[in-house]
């Protein structure tokens, strides 16, 4: 006999062996019709798999986050099991799950269209409608590799080659028969609930040098109405898609002949300096340096990005000299350098040095994403450079100006994680409790909920990470505030102590927006536009007549604005004030100004407020009031 203690702590005794399904059904029938899976001594397994000693058990259902999972991935065996009952000379490669989704490779040359997705999906639910067991089985990897080729399944062959185990294991529904290390539920009847989404390209071990491949994606859910909720939610992402609100707004663009880098335009860089100067404004007691963007091998050695990040970096030779030279991935050696060259003491620590450096890091061509995954970005750097007893009462302003910003910007949902020390590491306990005691306690300070990751500092120190919430309940890790004992110790950096010795002082990273151009782009995606205060054009002052009257007073109007400090354009055209109000509304102009006969003889403006259908008179004076004091309150 064994026992088994389930999750609520209740311990079962059963004749050995055992499985899942078995601990299941003898607690309740409705229970053993869910589960899809055991977790046994806190590894998941397949509900089949004998348990043969005494164990921990948890049993995993359909309706639980890893329950769907399984679901997915079991929708990625459907998938490929429809795809070979409709293009029988395809080739199976892997069908793994991902966020929310399923995903499986096809080696084929047949070129995937909307429509055969249609009939691949009729042919999911009619295998659905089976309601086809899945059978769990082992193999040598000899006779594997013998049936694999049997059946004509080359990717398979190579995948359980590579494969140290002496045997694999295999999954099979009806006729259908693939690799997997599962584990997968009870049978294809349970998915009740999903949908093909897409096809892409991808290659062979994802190497753009061998085989090209077909992938489809899809999605899978515990229910309809889950599923449902999903969809809508995709096509909110798609309305807040930045790089589509950026074209309307006239921001930005990109080109194939710059890969992750950006095309700013005049009004994307008036967004983008107003944003500095915001924060430039924020931190007053910061002094602003810039430090080079291209740096010798020798720089990168000593900091030890040559060794870690190399893969990563862009590197050249200096012609005529036989060295190595990159551009910057980051700033904080630079930022070392200007340390080490200020010779201090004691008593002029903290010392604060903030950069808006521009940074580049290698990234795949299939990774670049807009403005969020970019080749070549800016970050709000800013070091400080303190003694161990300044640490806490540093951080705990730099977290109060990090929500700050937040809150400039519209951002008011935001959680804090703790990372602390992990296993391998460089420094003292005693300097580890003391950094991880002052973050922990700023944190505490500041008010906010927090979560403790342990284990998931840097090598070099601890550190705090800000988490915010956007408009539709996506999670984005922005700012960060990093401990680091190590980067002074690397580059011999100093201060003379107050008994006139030579210290190594702590060293805190610090990133607000982390990098302005992505911070952009989740300002766009938050708000579908740019909030009044940071607009590159704040007004737009339109006619609905041309005559000469209404035309120099809709200039008056500009100028006593411009005069306020506040970014205007005049739209004279000959078109049609609806037209002109609802070509400014898509451009995402936070505020129309009509001008009319009324509005001449009245000294008024009438408004149209973006994401308003009503509008509004007032008294010009009035108005200029009103815009000074709604851009002030959002600072």
């Amino acid at each position: 006999m064994i026992q088994i203690t389930l999750k609520d702590q209740t311990v079962k005794t059963y004749a050995a062996p055992v499985n899942g399904m078995d601990i299941a059904s003898s607690i309740s029938p409705s229970l053993a019709k869910k589960v899809v899976a055991s977790k046994v001594n806190g590894q998941l397994q397949d509900f089949r798999q004998p348990i043969a000693t005494d164990a921990t058990v948890e049993l995993i259902t359909v309706d639980s986050q890893e329950g769907l999972e399984i679901l997915r991935h079991d929708s990625a065996h459907v998938l490929a099991q429809a795809v070979k009952e409709l293009f029988p000379t395809t080739q199976l490669v892997i069908g793994p799950t991902i966020e929310n989704a399923f995903y499986y490779d096809f080696a084929t040359s047949h070129h995937f269209t909307p429509e055969d997705l249609k009939s691949i999906e009729e042919k999911m639910k009619e295998i659905v409608k089976l309601n086809l067991p899945f059978h769990f089985s082992t193999m040598s990897k000899d006779e594997a590799i013998d049936y694999f080729l049997t059946v004509g399944e080359q990717y398979k062959v190579e995948i359980i080659r590579n494969i140290p185990e002496t045997h694999v294991t295999i999954y099979s529904q009806g006729n259908f028969v693939d690799l997997c290390r599962g584990p997968h539920g009870q049978s294809t009847g349970m998915l009740k609930a999903f949908k093909l989404m897409k096809t892409s390209g991808s290659y062979w071990r994802g190497d753009s040098k061998n085989q090209p491949l077909q992938r489809i994606y899809g999605t899978a859910w515990a229910t309809q109405q889950q599923l449902e909720e999903y969809l809508h939610y995709l096509q909110e992402i798609e309305k807040r898609d930045h790089r589509k609100i950026g074209k309307a707004m006239n921001l930005f663009h990109f080109q194939e002949e710059a890969p992750g880098f950006v095309f700013w335009h005049t009004k994307g860089w008036t967004l983008f300096q107003t944003l500095l100067n915001h924060i430039r404004n924020a931190q007053r007691d910061y002094l602003e340096v810039n430090t080079p963007e291209l740096l010798y091998q020798s720089l990168w050695e000593t900091s030890g990005h040559w060794e870690k990040f190399k893969d990563n970096m862009f590197i050249a030779t200096v012609m005529g000299e036989d060295k190595h030279c990159a551009l910057k991935p980051m700033s904080c050696p630079g930022a070392v350098q200007l340390f080490k060259h200020l010779s201090p003491s004691y008593k002029d620590l903290p010392i604060r040095l903030a950069e808006f450096g521009k940074v580049f890091r290698y990234e795949p061509s299939g990774a670049l994403h807009g403005l969020f995954r970019l080749r070549g970005f800016t970050q709000d750097d800013a070091h400080i450079f303190c003694t161990e007893e300044q640490v806490q009462s540093e951080c705990y302003k730099m977290s109060h100006l990090i929500l700050q910003v937040y809150r400039d910007f519209g951002f008011d949902n935001v959680s804090l994680k703790l990372a602390d020390r992990p296993q391998n590491r460089i420094g003292t306990d005693e300097i580890w409790d003391k950094a991880e005691h002052a973050l922990q306690q700023a944190i505490i300070d500041i008010g906010l909920p927090y979560t403790v990751n342990s284990g998931e500092g840097a090598f070099y120190g601890p550190k705090i990470e800000f988490v915010l919430k956007d408009a539709i309940g996506r999670d984005w890790q922005l700012g960060t505030i990093q401990v680091d004992f190590n980067l002074p110790q690397r580059f011999d950096a100093h201060y003379t102590s107050h008994e006139g010795l030579k210290r190594h002082p702590i060293m805190i990273h610090r990133a607000m927006l982390g990098s302005i151009e992505r911070f952009i782009g989740m300002v766009l995606e938050h708000h579908m536009s740019v909030p009044l205060p940071f607009a590159p054009v704040q007004v737009v002052i339109a006619t609905i007549t041309n005559t000469s009257e209404i035309a120099d007073y809709a200039s008056h109007v500009q100028t006593l604005v411009n005069q306020s400090g506040i970014r205007t354009e005049l739209d004279l055209s000959s078109e049609t004030i609806n037209y002109k109000i609802r070509k400014h509304m898509v451009a995402k102009v936070p505020i129309v100004a009509v001008l009319g006969q009324k509005e001449l003889q009245n000294q008024s403006v009438s408004l149209r407020i973006l994401g308003k259908e009503s509008q509004e008179t007032l008294d010009l004076q009035d108005f200029i009031r009103k815009l000074k004091k709604d851009i002030t309150m959002h600072q």
